[in-house]
């Protein structure tokens, strides 16, 4: 079912928290929802502007059914209500946030975010990581396999593999160089030592709320009901680590040492007015199975998400030099295949979803250079490397190096909205 635009989406609305009128991420049209530390309390806030709101301390402003979800540590219980409540929330919200008459009651419970620490905001189950990224699966499969890059499943299968949840961490995270197995090309045995060849991977993240029982699958025409929200994904990666042990099995120790999630979970009301038609495939390209063809999703199953990645070195940082842009583009052009067929797949064998599972979308390349998703596809594999705005070279990433991605929502007649930052600083691999 096909959602409508309201009156929280309408541009013209303003708040009172001054910070949040022309906000680049937060205005009111936005109302992300995250989990913040008060003191050592994890507690659920919404972000407006340059603040967030206390939904714990602004119960009583609330609906009291709301009242236990929303005072937990996390979003988990919250997710598992109706996409119904998700909307009643948000048009409470936007109404407590944007009507003057309602300042004095809500003000006290404002936070400015630069006063506390993020929080993961849902207590992770599972986590999933998909490669649904055509030009990033196309790039990679080009460096190992020149005439056939993508293998013959690829437009037929969203393909995905089984992450780590007990490695997710929030935006900020440091990332320890993994120590690991790894094999030159010229070397005849493998060594044990910190990876060589780390690298990023500009992904979105998708966290669902209401799950399915074991052995029902989502349908295809649900499957959207089925996502509370979004977030930036960075799935780092060892990639000398990764092609030493991937065959036969896939990604094992090369990937579940570290992903980061931006904080704020950008909920899919809030991504409405930012909808689209999912772009038509080539010209001989099969069709998706009937388990994963829907009329509304091909309607409006895109999303307008600008997607960026930016690398901060240390020589950079201690000299207060702007960040070097690695790459820039678009999410939908990246898509194969669209968040809601990822989320049928992924439960078509019956396999249960749950509240707070986490799913990435792999890394999201678009077709033009500028748009390459990871330093594996800038540096093609680290046979041309690149040289940053400050005259440093990179193939991969080194230690000190800061990595961050962003992400923003435009569209004629809506607002601009956006996902926050998912940054992590490299640090020296453990002793061996």
């Amino acid at each position: 079912m096909v959602q409508r635009l309201d009156e929280t989406h309408d541009p013209a609305r303003r708040s009172w928290v001054d910070s949040a009128n022309g906000h680049f991420d937060f205005p009111v049209q936005n109302l992300p929802l995250g989990v913040f530390l008060r003191g050592d309390e994890p507690r659920i806030g919404c972000a407006i502007g340059d603040h967030m709101l206390d939904l714990s301390a602004a119960a009583g402003l609330l609906d009291p059914a709301w009242q236990r979800a929303l005072s937990q540590p996390v979003l988990n219980d919250w997710l598992a209500h109706s996409p119904g409540d998700d909307r009643a929330l948000r048009r409470r919200l936007s109404a407590l946030l944007s009507d003057p008459a309602q300042r004095a009651a809500v003000e006290p419970h404002l936070v400015k975010q630069a006063d506390v620490a993020m929080h993961l905001p849902v207590r992770i189950g599972d986590y999933t990581d998909f490669y649904v990224g055509i030009h990033h699966a196309t790039n990679i499969g080009r460096q190992f396999r020149p005439d056939q890059p993508l293998m013959p499943n690829y437009k037929y299968v969203p393909i995905g593999y089984h992450g780590r949840a007990s490695s997710v961490r929030v935006s900020g995270a440091p990332v320890i160089r993994p120590n690991g197995q790894r094999k030159r090309p010229d070397e005849t045995e493998p060594s044990y030592g910190p990876a060589r060849r780390l690298d990023y991977e500009l992904e979105l993240g998708l966290w669902i709320g209401r799950g399915n029982a074991l052995g029902e699958p989502v349908p295809i025409g649900e499957a959207a009901q089925h996502i509370a929200g979004y977030c930036l994904l960075n799935d780092w990666s060892a990639r000398d680590l990764q092609a030493w042990e991937y065959q036969p099995l896939g990604p094992f120790l090369a990937k579940n040492f570290l992903t980061s999630v931006s904080p704020w979970m950008v909920t899919s009301d809030a991504l409405l007015p930012f909808r689209s038609a999912i772009p038509e495939r080539p010209a001989g390209d099969p069709a998706p199975l009937p388990y994963l063809d829907d009329a509304d999703d091909r309607a409006t199953g895109a999303l307008a998400i600008t997607i960026e990645a930016s690398l901060a070195t240390a020589a950079m940082r201690a000299a207060r030099t702007a960040p070097h842009r690695l790459s820039h583009g678009e999410a939908d052009a990246a898509m194969y295949w669209s968040a809601a067929q990822i989320v049928a797949h992924h439960s078509s064998n019956g396999c249960n979803l749950s509240p707070g599972d986490l799913i990435g979308t792999g890394t999201l390349s678009t077709a033009n250079d500028d748009g390459r998703g990871s330093l594996m596809e800038i540096s093609q594999g680290g046979a041309t490397p690149l040289t940053l705005s400050n005259g440093e070279v990179r193939s991969f990433l080194e230690d000190g190096d800061e990595l961050i991605l962003s992400a923003w929502c435009e569209a004629p007649g809506a607002v601009r909205i956006g996902f926050g930052t998912c940054s992590g600083i490299v640090m020296p691999a453990p002793a061996t």
